[in-house]
């Protein structure tokens, strides 16, 4: 029997705040959207460029408001980067607290303006440890 990954699904509060952190700042390109006036709901589809199929599904339901501290057993986004120090401090740059900084040159997690936990992964080996990373602590939870 064959399966295809579709997407994840995440609920939004604001879609132009969550575009704002997924595309202008990781780069994900928004790929079609769906608005349902029936159904109240606006259906946004995110995808790294160069991996179609892979797409990240920002659900806006119209008349819900987001908690983003019940996110209803969901973990977390993962992104592979090209550079973790770089993609961090354009993070850090924008407001985005870095919750667990990439101490290591490989891992680092973020948060989403609705508290999804993103983790960001080094491509390929680590990078050599650099500051101000190494002696950045944990902040919150991720």
């Amino acid at each position: 029997m064959k399966i295809n990954y579709l997407h994840t699904m995440v609920r939004v509060s604001d879609i132009e705040a969550s575009k704002a952190f997924y595309c202008a700042l990781l780069g994900l390109t928004e790929t079609r959207r769906t608005e349902n006036a029936q159904g109240r709901y606006t259906l946004v589809f995110l995808t790294a460029p160069g991996e179609g199929g892979a797409d990240l599904e920002l659900t806006y339901n119209w008349d819900e408001k987001v908690d983003g501290a019940s996110a209803r057993n969901f973990g977390h986004l993962a992104y592979a980067v090209e550079n973790i120090y770089e993609m961090c401090a354009r993070l850090q740059a924008a407001g985005v607290t870095i919750n667990r900084p990439p101490r290591d040159g490989r891992m680092a997690f973020v948060k989403s303006p609705d508290g999804i936990s993103v983790e960001l992964l080094q491509m390929g080996p680590a990078l050599p440890a650099a500051e101000p990373w190494v002696s950045m602590g944990n902040t919150g939870s991720w």
